[in-house]
């Protein structure tokens, strides 16, 4: 005769799940509330932003053309940073990004991480999709400098170089972290996504083609979406293989 805990009997009962959703007995509940309040979190601030930038607020537009005209002034006295910043934005393009992803996918399949790898593939093709969407529906201008050292189409915000450079870093930290037994490969790969997150996305206000604001919306975005990812798959690598 086999004994159950009681917390998990009763499925239809109204007040079940806000009983096991902070249980640390139940890791599928805590982690899913966990990664969804994160979610949350994150899209306040996105959607805040998303909201002045629509409706062009002053001090918002004051900083944003601050910073790059100052960037666009240094730019100009100093080409051989033009070409550093165009060579890394050009490397650490979506397109590059994606592809690295899909690399990635390929060897977790290879290792039988399937699982993993298709939130790999899921997290990078939503954010994507995510961002060029809300690119139409924001319909931002991109800066227009009479000088310009950088050319870019489409709408501004959120940027896709940020959305995609910080999906791409917290791939990098989900699927290789748990990989390092070092302290120092932990601080590396650590290393590695802030430098690629930041450097992306300051590339392209020093090239002139994105404001300050379109980078910390793409940011903000790709936490988002990495945290709600992430809650799906702690659910899905949690559920029993056969149910009965």
């Amino acid at each position: 005769m086999s004994t159950t805990d009681p917390r998990t009997l009763a499925p239809g009962d109204a007040a079940s799940w806000r009983r096991r959703r902070l249980d640390p007995v139940q890791p599928r509940g805590l982690r899913l509330t966990l990664a969804v309040a994160a979610a949350f979190l994150v899209l306040v601030p996105f959607t805040s932003l998303a909201l002045l930038v629509l409706g062009a607020w002053p001090p918002l537009r004051r900083m944003d053309t601050s910073v790059t005209e100052a960037l666009h002034g240094y730019a100009l006295e100093h080409p051989g940073w033009v070409r550093l910043t165009s060579v890394w934005t050009e490397v650490f393009a979506p397109m590059p990004l994606r592809v690295a992803a899909l690399a990635v996918v390929v060897w977790l399949v290879r290792r039988d991480a399937r699982r993993l790898a298709l939130w790999v593939a899921v997290t990078m093709l939503a954010g994507g999709l995510l961002g060029a969407l809300l690119k139409l529906l924001v319909a931002r201008d991109r800066p227009e400098l009479l000088d310009p050292v950088a050319r870019a189409v489409g709408y501004a915000f959120p940027s896709g170089h940020a959305v995609n450079a910080a999906l791409a870093a917290g791939v990098l930290l989900v699927v290789f972290l748990p990989l390092a037994r070092r302290r120092a490969q932990r601080a590396a790969l650590w290393a590695t996504a802030l430098l690629l997150t930041v450097l992306t996305g300051a590339s392209r206000v020093a090239l002139g083609v994105h404001w300050t604001s379109d980078v910390i919306g793409g940011w903000l975005l790709a936490t988002a979406v990495l945290a709600g990812t992430a809650a799906g798959f702690a659910v899905w690598q949690h559920a029993p293989a056969n149910r009965h």
